[in-house]
């Protein structure tokens, strides 16, 4: 199966470089010349132009990082969908909206193609040990046929139901995540308030039966959410106001307590 990646960031570039390791043969295209600089010593070509990656592609995968990039490396005459060639898959690996990899999949089933939506999580770290969570929606059998090249960067890899299922899927882990946060710094600022020692005490609950990614990240910055806020708070407040805009929608009965808390979390962290 032919390659083409788009979204060669700290996460995507060790993606890539996996399904180039795996043997795969691939193109890539970026918006700078520096972020396809690192694959020089590979077998990976250089796309001019997204249209011309899609065109030397039966799989493209995006790894941008919102709706407007998914929407941008898609359309018009340089894009994905005017070089892409019928029976070739489109793959998201972004964090979006579920709608906006189904206004995809509409547009691309005009030329014959199908879209996954398999965003990824994990950071760039898992990708280059190719640990990241996949997360899939889509046909089965065009995933199926799409697995092996997750399957370089990706253990385990899930496959969730229709297309839109992936991005549900990520937003429900990352809403969690963030309420998760506010929780784990709220214990420990209880904590000291109480007069335990918030050294010890960032000690023994992440070993405890509290224990949680999100308590292992607030212990670590310290028991407050500021240095998580500067990295990574303007990501998860795209994803909770993304959730909150799904469930809303659905009118799902019981999320209202789950987005609350992730809502406070980010209030916490002055978003």
């Amino acid at each position: 199966m032919r390659v083409g990646f788009i979204g060669l960031g700290s996460q995507g570039a060790p993606m890539a470089r996996r399904i180039v390791d795996a043997g795969f043969p691939t193109s890539l295209w970026a918006r700078r010349d520096s972020s396809v600089a690192p694959f020089a010593d590979t077998t990976a070509r250089t796309a001019g132009t997204p249209a011309e990656l899609a065109a030397a592609s039966d799989l493209v995968c995006l790894c941008v990082v919102a709706d407007a990039d998914v929407a941008q490396v898609t359309s018009g005459v340089d894009g994905v969908l005017a070089g892409i060639r019928p029976g070739a898959v489109i793959a998201v690996h972004s964090t979006v909206h579920p709608d906006t990899c189904r206004a995809l999949e509409e547009r691309a089933a005009e030329k014959g193609v199908a879209v996954l939506d398999a965003p990824v999580s994990g950071g760039g770290r898992a990708a280059e040990t190719g640990t990241l969570l996949v997360m899939a929606g889509g046909d089965p059998e065009v995933f199926a046929r799409c697995r092996p090249v997750f399957a370089s960067y990706g253990d385990p890899v899930v496959h969730l139901g229709p297309t839109g299922c992936g991005q549900l899927a990520k937003l429900l882990n990352n809403v969690l995540f963030t309420a998760q946060l506010g929780l784990a710094a709220d214990a420990l600022e209880t904590g000291a308030a109480l007069g335990l020692d918030p050294g010890g005490l960032g000690r023994i609950l992440p070993r405890g039966s509290a224990a949680s990614f999100a308590l292992d990240r607030v212990a670590d910055a310290g028991g407050t959410l500021d240095r998580i806020a500067a990295h990574a708070g303007g990501l998860l407040a795209k994803d909770v106001r993304l959730f909150a805009e799904v469930a809303e929608r659905a009118a799902v009965r019981g999320e209202g307590t789950l987005r609350e808390t992730a809502r406070a979390a980010l209030a916490a962290m002055g978003l």
